[in-house]
């Protein structure tokens, strides 16, 4: 009785590569993938969606530039201080101008109030 054949490794005997030494490459060099989508009918262009995607360890993506998740608010709580922090200040203004504006009006109608009674005074 013969039993069948093992079907070979992919990566040769003993010295495969496992998922954590692949990923660990590709972090390290950092991989792009793009890609476009388009839907045309009869020649005219429906739909386009532009597809790129950025695999690379935050080291990796830094030495490219890439940093966005440091300012959204969503992912960093320092941009979020800092968000709240910018629409705290631009409160603060807006109230002051209408503490300003509703003074100017609290003096404008005493003056003309005054300026009525000084009238009537005067009159015979």
């Amino acid at each position: 009785m013969t039993t069948p054949g093992r079907l070979p490794d992919p990566y040769g005997q003993g010295g495969g590569a496992n998922l954590a030494d692949i990923l660990e490459r590709v972090l390290d060099k950092g991989i792009v993938i793009a890609g476009d989508i388009r839907i045309n009918l009869l020649d005219i262009e429906l739909l386009t969606i532009k597809l790129r995607l950025i695999v690379a360890s935050v080291d990796k993506a830094k030495e490219m530039g890439i940093d966005w998740w440091e300012t959204d608010p969503a992912l960093s709580s320092r941009a979020r201080r800092d968000e709240l922090a910018r629409e705290n200040a631009e409160l603060r203004e807006r109230l002051a101008a209408l503490e300003e504006l509703e003074a100017g009006r609290d003096q404008e109608p005493s003056s003309t109030a005054s300026a009525q009674e000084q009238a009537h005074r005067e009159a015979p």
